[in-house]
């Protein structure tokens, strides 16, 4: 039974499970299977990957203070975050990897980073 290559159609020799004749048709196949999903979840994390410098650049001591207009200014995405936790007392706070923050009162956000290790 002849098999060919599922990118470039090139006659396969070797295994008979072989789909492919090189990595890079291999690599070539996946990349155009997955292109719509790899551009949005790329877009998503570079807008994560904002989020959190923002974060860290503004809380370098740990336990910053900052207004709303100032995570703004720097371009934060509020819509945005990799996971959200509520503490015992009700206090939800978001999260940009390590960094996050928690909503105070008159548009003020402490910046807190978690140190919890997965």
């Amino acid at each position: 039974m002849e098999r060919r290559c599922l990118e470039c159609g090139e006659l396969l020799k070797g295994r008979s499970d072989k789909k492919f004749c090189s990595d890079q048709c291999r690599n070539s196949y996946h990349n155009e299977i997955n292109r719509d999903d790899i551009n949005f979840i790329r877009n998503v994390h570079n807008v994560l990957r904002k989020n959190r410098r923002i974060l860290a650049d503004l809380n370098s001591d740990g336990k910053a203070q900052v207004h709303k207009d100032q995570l703004i200014i720097k371009g934060y995405n509020f819509q945005f975050h990799t996971n959200t936790y509520t503490s015992k007392n009700g206090d939800v706070m978001y999260f940009c990897y390590e960094q996050g923050y928690k909503i105070l009162d008159d548009d003020h956000y402490a910046l807190i980073v978690r140190n919890e290790h997965i």
